[in-house]
């Protein structure tokens, strides 16, 4: 999608109150040619891989007083990659600040950035949250929130944390940032297709590329190097890509669901331990209904978009677009006919525009709810059982994280009922 860059509003940064004097980092002065002085945001990065460089750049668009001036990550290489994206911003590198290590971001945090860029694996998430909050950061975190319940819990809670010191909190559900869903969305909350019924979401796309493993590479390494297909790490593509869906109905209806059933499987890939395909039906709050699919393997159709039906009508999202409205009858209610939005840009925009104006915005809870959500989905999927909303959130369910390069304790791929695929034994008891 093209993205058109957007400059946030060049106001007066202004400290209002005991609480956002605590809470907001001192700001630095830019002043170039003898213009007026205005604020200048330092960004420190905490997971240099590709995403992460790119909410990089993402950020310097949002706003020409944006320096990059610390970077974390464990493989070197990937710190040199951003330096060198950097370079075509004309963006100065010299005096950057790198921490190299699993445990890097503790000593991020205590440079004199403004706010961080949290794009670790997810399985880092929680950790790099709750040291950012406690060194009075602004945040941008990626999605998703965490990969088990007990990630959830601690990322809520940073969330309420940097509320009281009065910090700001954006989410990578950028959807939540762009224009054309904020009007459809704005216009089903006030009606115009009336008190939805039913919602269908979908991600059905290809497969996501796997690394080759070198031979110099430990297993944790190539796992590292290959995050999004590993359970540990990016909590399965439900949770890492499908959120984005998700969200999208959770914004919707307003709540998170309270019950979900789920079927899927992996029947294609040969990577990973991660499923290529899931389905599951949320039930929400007054008895709506909530079909979720998402696959990851060759197809000849793809389909990513939200479709929600009213008692007035059905609504239609989808990354791209189109996006409209139309009553029962199929007459068109609302279209977006405008310029296509720069989302990516936008989040950062607006979380720049939250520390500069004190405007508190605090996405923690929204992403967490929505991540549970499709981690619920897959806890229903992976035990073939029923599940309630309270039952996942406080459920004890917790991965085996790493910081360290070497072997790993469980590859086996999940499997309904409590098993594991482990190759040419075929499905085992867990």
């Amino acid at each position: 999608m093209a993205e058109k860059e957007r400059d946030v509003s060049r106001r007066s940064f202004v400290k209002t109150g005991a609480m956002a004097t605590a809470a907001i980092s001192a700001f630095h002065v830019l002043k170039s040619h003898g213009a007026s002085a205005k604020p200048l945001i330092k960004i420190g990065v905490i997971g240099c891989g590709g995403r992460g460089r790119e909410a990089m750049k993402d950020a310097l668009r949002a706003d020409d007083a944006v320096r990059i001036v610390a970077l974390a990550d464990i493989f070197p290489e990937k710190m040199e990659l951003a330096k060198e994206e950097l370079n075509k911003f004309d963006h100065p590198t010299n005096e950057i600040e790198t921490f190299l290590g699993f445990k890097s971001y503790q000593e991020l945090v205590k440079t004199d950035c403004d706010y961080v860029i949290l794009a670790t694996p997810p399985c880092y998430r929680p950790e790099t949250l709750e040291a950012a909050v406690a060194a009075k950061k602004h945040v941008f975190m990626e999605k998703p929130a965490a990969v088990d319940p007990q990630g959830i819990r601690r990322i809520i809670a940073a969330g309420e944390k940097a509320k009281e010191l009065g910090l700001s909190i954006a989410a990578g559900t950028q959807r939540r940032h762009q224009k054309e869903y904020i009007e459809a969305v704005n216009r089903m909350h006030d009606g115009a297709i009336g008190e939805i019924v039913n919602m269908q979401i979908f991600w059905a796309g290809g497969p996501i590329g796997f690394p080759k493993r070198k031979e110099e590479w430990s297993e944790v390494e190539w796992q590292i190097r290959g995050w999004y297909h590993w359970l540990w790490l990016s909590g399965d593509h439900i949770l890492e890509q499908h959120v984005h869906n998700i969200d999208v109905a959770n914004w919707i209806m307003g709540a998170h669901p309270i019950k979900a059933f789920g079927v899927g499987g992996c029947g294609w890939q040969e990577r990973g331990n991660i499923w290529d395909h899931h389905a599951v039906h949320f039930l929400y709050p007054n008895g709506v209904d909530i079909l979720s699919m998402c696959s990851q393997h060759p197809r000849k159709v793809s389909r990513v978009d939200e479709r929600a039906q009213g008692t007035k009508g059905r609504s239609f999202t989808a990354q791209g677009g189109p996006w409209y409205l139309q009553d029962r009858h199929g007459k068109e209610l609302w279209r977006f006919e405008g310029e296509k939005s720069a989302p990516y840009v936008q989040e950062h925009a607006d979380l720049m525009d939250s520390i500069r104006n004190n405007k508190g915005l605090n996405e923690a809870r929204n992403v967490a709810e929505s991540t549970m959500t499709a981690m619920m989905g897959r806890m229903a999927e992976y035990t073939g059982d029923e599940l309630t909303w309270e039952e996942a959130l406080h459920s004890d369910e917790q991965f085996p994280i790493y910081y360290e390069f070497g072997d790993v304790d469980d590859q086996g791929a999940p499997a309904p009922g409590g098993q594991k695929y482990t190759g040419e034994e075929g499905w085992q008891p867990g």
